[in-house]
């Protein structure tokens, strides 16, 4: 990503650093890494402003509104989500609403607002199947039972989120995507062992 970066303002192509750019934010978030998505995302967006890239505009707000949510910004970060994936829509697009939306979730649920938060990743999952972009199928159903462990939902849908999200990423051959969703219905398992009660459960969001 790097090389891609260098190349593209070696050769003064704008278009092409900001798709590098943009895939490079995209990379620190997948990564669970809000600096670099901060990072990547202001230098996105500063790009786009001064190129007119309304597209790419856009795309850099909500990265950055994930990244400041994960700062603990949460008031900033779901308002820069909420208007890019407006203007987002405004144009159209399906594709990239999965992912966008599951930023939103997350910044959601970072702010306490968990029920909006599984919301979001509902309407996620209606889009990724209408538009069939599955590629973070996996990750959604894995924020799904997070969300539905949170809120103390019934136990098979908690399960069920968990073993959908560790069966998508097998398929996809996401070992990644697969490791994290195991990850995260161990710590469901091993707190709902020592839970007492029926209070949620509260897991981390990576």
């Amino acid at each position: 990503m790097a090389e891609a970066i260098a190349l593209a303002k070696e050769v003064n192509d704008m278009h092409g650093l900001a798709f590098a750019l943009c895939l490079e934010a995209l990379l620190g978030y997948c990564k669970r890494n809000p600096a670099d998505v901060e990072r990547f995302s202001s230098d996105l967006i500063e790009l786009s402003t001064r190129q007119r890239f309304a597209y790419w505009l856009v795309i850099g707000s909500i990265q950055r509104g994930w990244a400041r949510s994960a700062f603990g910004n949460t008031k900033e970060g779901i308002s820069l989500i909420e208007d890019g994936i407006r203007n987002y829509r405004a144009t159209g697009a399906i594709v990239g609403l999965p992912i966008q939306l599951g930023m939103k979730a997350e910044a959601l649920h970072l702010a306490d607002r968990t029920s909006e938060a599984l919301e979001a990743i509902k309407e996620a999952q209606v889009l990724a199947a209408r538009s069939e972009e599955h590629r973070w199928s996996a990750e959604l159903h894995r924020l799904r039972g997070v969300f539905l462990a949170t809120l103390g939902a019934d136990e098979a849908q908690i399960e069920s989120s968990f073993c959908a999200a560790i069966d998508t990423a097998k398929e996809q051959k996401s070992v990644s995507l697969q490791k994290r969703a195991e990850a995260t219905y161990a710590e469901y398992r091993r707190q709902k062992a020592n839970a007492s009660g029926g209070c949620g459960i509260r897991l981390p969001l990576w």
